[in-house]
């Protein structure tokens, strides 16, 4: 197993990042940043190996995240960006401009298509490796990504994907 610090600066970054798109909010995102190493410590044992070890610390952190909410029993509200097509979201670097476009358009999605187009555009994870952290298939994952992106674009109704 890796040394802990050598986990820590690889992906403190990462894991962070995750956490700012769920919480929109700093000290929060810092918080629960520093909570998901400490778990991961404790929990380094259970950790298989089957996934890559990003993934499993996006997965504590979703955790730690939906706990805190659980327990303050607040509704989060995250602000959302500006959508491009799969090609150029890969490929270009987005503006600031851009990106609170992007986040006020995601504003109106359901709360696991925001979670999987976060993961998608901000933790550059791929389809397989969302499907992981959220308990789903690949697939399903694409799709989603798929039917968000839609829908920011105004291409569907929310309607017409619920009944997809």
């Amino acid at each position: 197993m890796q040394n802990i610090e050598k986990i820590y600066e690889e992906h403190f970054e990462t894991v962070n990042k995750y956490l700012f798109c769920l919480t929109h909010n700093n000290d929060i995102s810092e918080e629960l940043t520093q909570e998901t190493f400490y778990k991961a410590i404790e929990k380094i044992n259970t950790y298989r190996g089957d996934c890559k070890i990003s993934v499993w610390l996006c997965q504590i952190a979703k955790n730690l995240w939906y706990d805190l909410c659980r327990r303050n029993k607040k509704i989060v509200n995250v602000e959302k960006k500006e959508l491009f097509d799969s090609e150029t979201l890969e490929e270009q670097i987005i503006s600031n401009d851009e990106k609170i476009s992007l986040y006020k358009k995601m504003k109106n999605l359901d709360d696991k298509t925001r979670e999987v187009m976060y993961l998608r555009i901000t933790g550059e994870l791929s389809f397989k490796e969302i499907g992981i952290i959220l308990n789903k298939t690949e697939n399903w994952a694409r799709v989603t990504f798929y039917r968000g992106k839609k829908l920011i674009k105004g291409d569907v109704s929310y309607e017409r994907t619920k009944n997809m």
